[in-house]
């Protein structure tokens, strides 16, 4: 997939309530077209074993990092360095936000990009440094729903259908049954 580096970063984890759904948030991105998963809150390296373990298995290994202080970050981001040197976009998943298929069309592409995911509690400064702050709908609903919608309009038709080189477990479409193919199996 062509353009700048994307990032998740899920705000607020809490270890022993969040785990499922994060792990989700994580597995959207990655099959979606996210290049890395930025965790802030509980720290939780199990999680990020399991997501590479999915890679290893399916291909398209993600970065995974901890990040102590969020906001810290978020605003180094937006302001001075996005990791290229250069400030980054910063785009908040929010019910209370403009509708993101307006949004879309304004947000820059030539700099990396963090999609910030709340949590339980999302801080004000949040909104404050986030230049955009988009809505998916202005109802309750779930962030895992809100991160694909965003990023299938983000990367249109290009990013449906995503496959990696690495991948030694292949899904192969079916409207019948699964069909998956194991690359070391059919060396053997």
């Amino acid at each position: 997939m062509a353009g700048e580096r994307v990032d998740v970063l899920r705000l607020g984890y809490r270890l022993g309530r969040d785990p499922r759904i994060t792990t989700h948030l994580a597995l959207v991105g990655r099959a979606l077209g996210a290049n890395r998963f930025l965790l802030a809150g509980d720290e939780d390296p199990k999680m990020f074993e399991n997501l590479d373990s999915v890679a290893s298995r399916f291909g398209g290994g993600m970065e995974c990092e901890h990040v102590n202080a969020p906001m810290g970050w978020l605003r180094r981001f937006v302001e001075e360095d996005a990791g290229d040197g250069s400030p980054g976009v910063a785009v908040h998943l929010t019910m209370y936000g403009e509708p993101f298929r307006e949004a879309i069309p304004r947000i820059r592409r030539d700099r990396p990009m963090v999609i910030v995911v709340g949590g339980a509690k999302v801080p004000g400064d949040v909104f404050k440094y986030c230049q955009y702050n988009i809505a998916v709908g202005n109802q309750p609903h779930s962030e895992v729903a809100a991160l694909a919608l965003f990023l299938d309009a983000w990367y249109g038709d290009s990013g449906s259908v995503r496959t990696f080189d690495d991948a030694r477990l292949i899904i192969e479409p079916s409207a019948n049954g699964k069909r998956v193919r194991d690359l070391d199996q059919e060396e053997e």
